[in-house]
């Protein structure tokens, strides 16, 4: 009969993918015994489907969802904002990282709905130019938004945000006073007619590979 032929050959192919498994992982083990001191393969973070190339650090950034579930901010492998670590909120959330050294320099919810716009305006301005800026929006960011703040993003390399209206979601990663185009940028409209979320739109993400350092 047709399924002790499938049998046979279903057991042959399980052979052969355990034996090759085996066979990889001998000569892996091997060739550490060789040179201890040869790096181990690399592996993609912050879930992109590749390794950064040199000089680069990998980013994953998502918006919030409505205002329900907060926004996730990926750096170089590690989740450093999250509605887990309780470190974001409504408004404008923040990294800022001094790319050089890979080190956050430091993070903040800019709450767009009490906050005071003249701490807000403070907080933007004090960022060093040349420091990698990752934002990423949670419920709403324009009620306290002037046009000073847009014309800082701009700044930053934002093309989109000042196309950003109430409760529009956007993600963002720039670089603080260069004027350098982002590559890594993305806005979804809040329109009543294909908003997912009620009366909001559909949570944005925005990943890739930055570059490390600055140069003018």
């Amino acid at each position: 009969m047709k399924y002790r032929a499938v049998l046979p050959l279903a057991a042959v192919i399980i052979v052969l993918l355990i034996t090759w498994g085996i066979s990889i992982n001998s000569s892996v083990a091997q060739e550490r015994e060789r040179n201890p001191l040869a790096p181990t393969t690399s592996v993609p973070k912050c879930s992109l489907s590749r390794v950064c190339p040199p000089n680069h650090i990998a980013l994953r950034i998502r918006s919030g969802a409505a205002d329900i579930v907060g926004p996730t901010v990926c750096f170089d492998g590690k989740i450093i904002m999250s509605h887990a670590l309780n470190n974001v909120g409504p408004g404008l959330n923040i990294a800022v990282i001094n790319g050089e050294t890979g080190v956050v320099e430091k993070s903040a919810c800019l709450n767009m709905k009490t906050g005071d716009p003249k701490d807000i305006l403070a907080h933007l301005k004090k960022i060093k130019r040349g420091m990698i800026v990752l934002v990423a929006s949670f419920d709403d960011v324009t009620q306290k938004m002037t046009n000073e703040m847009r014309e800082i993003f701009s700044e930053m390399g934002s093309t989109l945000i000042r196309s950003v209206k109430r409760r529009d979601s956007w993600v963002f990663a720039g670089r603080a006073g260069t004027k350098i185009k982002s590559l890594f940028e993305k806005q979804a409209v809040n329109d009543e007619k294909n908003n997912i979320y009620g009366g909001w739109p559909e949570m944005v993400e925005v990943g890739g590979c930055f570059p490390r350092a600055f140069s003018d």
